[in-house]
Protein backbone atom coordinates (compact mmCIF):
# COMPACT_ATOMS: atom_id res chain seq x y z
CA UNK A 1 0.00 0.00 0.00
CA UNK A 2 1.19 3.51 -0.95
CA UNK A 3 1.72 5.93 1.80
CA UNK A 4 1.43 9.79 -0.34
CA UNK A 5 1.77 11.58 2.97
CA UNK A 6 4.62 12.61 5.24
CA UNK A 7 4.76 12.74 9.08
CA UNK A 8 5.57 16.41 8.34
CA UNK A 9 2.21 17.17 6.92
CA UNK A 10 0.49 14.84 9.73
CA UNK A 11 2.16 16.87 12.48
CA UNK A 12 1.48 20.10 10.26
CA UNK A 13 -2.13 19.51 10.38
CA UNK A 14 -2.24 19.42 14.04
CA UNK A 15 -0.94 22.50 15.37
CA UNK A 16 -4.53 23.50 17.19
CA UNK A 17 -4.42 20.27 18.79
CA UNK A 18 -4.47 20.54 22.70
CA UNK A 19 -2.72 17.23 24.00
CA UNK A 20 -2.91 14.82 25.10
CA UNK A 21 -5.70 13.70 22.47
CA UNK A 22 -7.56 10.72 21.48
CA UNK A 23 -7.03 9.32 18.16
CA UNK A 24 -11.07 10.84 17.30
CA UNK A 25 -9.80 14.29 18.48
CA UNK A 26 -7.09 14.38 15.87
CA UNK A 27 -8.86 12.77 13.28
CA UNK A 28 -11.33 15.40 13.94
CA UNK A 29 -8.86 17.91 14.66
CA UNK A 30 -7.37 17.88 10.52
CA UNK A 31 -10.67 17.67 8.96
CA UNK A 32 -12.26 20.80 10.88
CA UNK A 33 -8.90 22.98 10.40
CA UNK A 34 -8.86 21.97 6.68
CA UNK A 35 -5.28 21.78 7.06
CA UNK A 36 -5.44 17.82 7.05
CA UNK A 37 -5.77 16.37 3.16
CA UNK A 38 -7.51 13.31 2.32
CA UNK A 39 -4.16 11.72 2.64
CA UNK A 40 -3.69 12.93 6.17
CA UNK A 41 -7.25 12.40 7.79
CA UNK A 42 -6.59 8.94 5.84
CA UNK A 43 -3.50 8.85 7.50
CA UNK A 44 -4.76 9.12 10.92
CA UNK A 45 -7.38 7.29 10.89
CA UNK A 46 -5.36 4.20 10.01
CA UNK A 47 -3.03 5.05 13.60
CA UNK A 48 -3.72 2.57 16.80
CA UNK A 49 -6.78 3.37 18.84
CA UNK A 50 -5.00 5.69 21.91
CA UNK A 51 -4.47 8.59 23.70
CA UNK A 52 -1.12 10.53 22.45
CA UNK A 53 0.68 12.94 24.70
CA UNK A 54 2.20 15.08 21.78
CA UNK A 55 2.66 15.32 18.13
CA UNK A 56 5.71 12.94 18.29
CA UNK A 57 4.03 10.03 19.01
CA UNK A 58 1.38 10.77 16.33
CA UNK A 59 4.10 11.24 14.07
CA UNK A 60 6.24 7.92 15.10
CA UNK A 61 2.24 5.98 15.01
CA UNK A 62 1.27 7.07 11.78
CA UNK A 63 2.30 4.55 8.91
CA UNK A 64 3.78 6.70 6.26
CA UNK A 65 6.69 6.52 3.19
CA UNK A 66 10.03 5.14 5.54
CA UNK A 67 11.67 7.98 3.34
CA UNK A 68 9.61 10.19 3.43
CA UNK A 69 11.12 13.21 5.67
CA UNK A 70 12.27 11.80 9.06
CA UNK A 71 15.70 12.04 8.23
CA UNK A 72 17.42 8.96 9.91
CA UNK A 73 21.06 7.70 9.64
CA UNK A 74 21.51 4.36 8.53
CA UNK A 75 22.74 3.28 12.18
CA UNK A 76 18.84 4.68 13.83
CA UNK A 77 17.11 2.68 10.93
CA UNK A 78 19.32 -0.50 11.99
CA UNK A 79 18.41 0.61 15.99
CA UNK A 80 14.87 1.12 15.39
CA UNK A 81 14.82 -2.64 13.64
CA UNK A 82 16.38 -3.94 17.05
CA UNK A 83 14.14 -1.96 19.22
CA UNK A 84 10.99 -3.02 19.89
CA UNK A 85 7.79 -0.27 19.49
CA UNK A 86 4.20 -0.10 20.59
CA UNK A 87 1.54 -1.87 19.43
CA UNK A 88 0.82 -1.14 15.54
CA UNK A 89 3.45 1.26 15.62
CA UNK A 90 5.79 0.92 11.96
CA UNK A 91 9.30 -0.09 12.46
CA UNK A 92 10.66 3.14 10.82
CA UNK A 93 8.87 5.64 13.03
CA UNK A 94 9.94 4.16 16.57
CA UNK A 95 12.41 6.05 18.83
CA UNK A 96 16.11 6.04 17.87
CA UNK A 97 18.10 8.19 19.48
CA UNK A 98 21.58 9.33 17.38
CA UNK A 99 24.41 7.20 17.87
CA UNK A 100 27.01 8.27 20.51
CA UNK A 101 29.73 9.55 17.74
CA UNK A 102 26.82 11.52 16.06
CA UNK A 103 26.09 13.87 19.33
CA UNK A 104 29.64 14.26 19.79
CA UNK A 105 29.68 15.36 16.29
CA UNK A 106 26.72 17.47 16.64
CA UNK A 107 28.25 19.17 20.06
CA UNK A 108 25.44 17.92 21.74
Amino acid sequence: MAHHTSAREVVDALKDVDFPATKDELVEAARRTGGGSREVVAALRAIPPDEYANKDEVARSVRVDPASDLGLSPAQRAQQARKGGRPGQSQHLRDAPKPPIQEELDGG
